[in-house]
């Protein structure tokens, strides 16, 4: 067995600018993890995110770390006890699942039971704004079935009704990421059953939502910031009704499948989700999504430009990946 691993920054301008409760950015900055074997190449993206204390730099410092233990034949199995789940073992991991497709000549989805893979509904979001600017998009983006809508402040009420009324037909959902507080959190969930939104994601900061135990959800509550990996899902029983499954938390789809089938064991509704990155990072996850009760899929729709032989989008519809991209 002859490899080596290579990792590259790679930047892909966002279409207009993505504002969150937390910020905003004009550009996605990703890592793409390359694995070469006796003349074939496996693929991986990931996205370093700075609210989990990642950097684009240390980063790709930790998976060219591990350049070695790749050239003396890591494997999958390996590498979820060599690394620690988050950005770079997500590209890591995918490169691998990738590579191993190539050289097998199986597709990844027969591999994981994913065969009879079918374009689904992403959602399509919709960056924090003023409430006239969100209202704006949302009636742009009407005819899409499903719409995820930033929020994240003390006033979203006027906000969430804005859209409600610029999209009537569509299915919401809300992403606090993490900006509401427990003063406001039942009022803001009221008013969230009021104008008929599905799911209410991260609401309140991780490690700050036991409030989450004390009301009666009338909105389902799904976690992001608050669960990365399986070994988090017993204890949020009592806080949510829902989880977002996204490789970048995980650490690549490996514990990505594990977690997805826990979280369901135990009664979780399963999103599965992702960071704003290209066509390469969102492959392994469409496959992971085929059963999942939402899918929040739509990085490519964000950006100005995809990857070449990026992922098809037909509207809301995602299709699953070629070979050619990933898997």
């Amino acid at each position: 067995m002859s490899r080596h691993l290579e990792a590259t920054i790679e930047s892909f301008p966002i279409a207009g600018k993505f504002t969150i409760s937390r910020g905003s950015k004009t550009e996605a900055d990703v890592i793409t993890c390359m694995i070469h074997e006796n003349g074939r190449s496996g693929r991986g993206e990931c996205v370093p995110y700075k609210r989990y204390g990642e950097t684009v730099e240390g980063v790709i410092a930790d998976i060219r770390s591990i350049a070695e233990a790749i050239r003396d034949g890591l494997t999958r199995e390996e590498l979820q006890a060599r690394m620690k789940p988050g950005a770079a073992r997500n590209a890591v991991d995918c490169a691998l699942w990738d590579l191993e497709a190539k050289r097998t000549g199986r597709r990844v989805a027969d591999m994981i039971g994913a065969s009879n893979s079918k374009p689904f509904v992403t959602a399509f979001t919709l960056s924090l704004g003023e409430p006239e600017a969100m209202a704006a998009e949302a009636r742009k983006n009407a005819n899409r079935p499903l719409l995820k809508i930033k929020l994240g402040t003390d006033n979203d009420e006027v906000r969430l009704r804005a859209v409600r009324e610029a999209a009537p037909d569509s299915r919401i959902i809300v992403d606090a990421n993490e900006g509401w507080t427990e003063d406001n959190l039942t009022h803001h969930m009221a008013i969230a059953a009021e104008t008929n939104v599905s799911l209410i994601e991260q609401p309140l900061p991780a490690g700050r939502d036991a409030a989450l135990t004390g009301i009666r959800h009338l909105v389902s509550v799904c976690a992001d910031e608050s669960v990365h990996a399986t070994k988090d899902l017993e204890s949020l029983r009592d806080r949510y009704d829902a989880v977002n499954i996204k490789l970048d938390k995980t650490g690549g789809l490996t514990e990505a499948l594990a977690m997805k089938e826990e979280a369901q064991r135990l009664g979780f509704a399963v999103m599965i989700g992702c960071m704003v990155g290209s066509s390469l990072a969102m492959a392994p996850a469409v496959l992971l999504a085929q059963d999942a009760d939402y899918a929040d899929l739509d990085g490519p729709l964000l950006l100005a430009r995809d990857r070449p032989g990026g992922l098809r989008y037909e509207g809301s519809l995602v299709y699953p990946p070629e070979a050619s991209l990933w898997g």
